[in-house]
């Protein structure tokens, strides 16, 4: 089903705005700390659910999934903050549930990318094997 108009602008708005607030004005220590994108709002045809995709940037030490669960607490305890924002921002007398979720297309991107290197690859052929 296609978005309409205000739809999509809604969603750019609210990806705006959760962005604006993890570099300039969120508090929480999670979330402060570490370096976050928003990769997308989608938001349903009544306005009522906004679901954000996020990405944190994992360092090459750390647990993948403990970070990822880490940041999702952290999005969850904030989740007031960023619904007042938008409210006041955009004049909203209803925000929209925000229903944070981890975008993993990166991680499954990458996974793709090293069995295509195993198959054109003959000496990482046998490690898929």
């Amino acid at each position: 089903m296609a978005k309409n108009y205000r739809q999509g602008r809604l969603s750019e708005e609210i990806k705006i705005t959760i962005s604006e607030l993890l570099v300039n004005g969120i508090k929480e220590p999670r979330l402060k700390n570490r370096i976050i994108t928003v990769s997308g709002v989608d938001v349903t045809n009544d306005n009522s659910y906004a679901y954000i995709y996020v990405v944190p940037f994992v360092l090459d030490g750390e647990d993948r999934e403990k970070v990822y669960e880490e940041v999702l607490d952290g999005f969850n305890r904030a989740n007031g903050i960023f619904r007042n924002k938008i409210s006041k921002d955009y004049r909203l007398h209803h925000a929209p549930e925000l229903i944070f979720k981890i975008d993993k297309s990166e991680d499954y991107g990458r996974h793709i990318d090293e069995l295509l290197e195993g198959i054109n690859n003959p000496e990482r052929k046998e490690e898929f094997n």
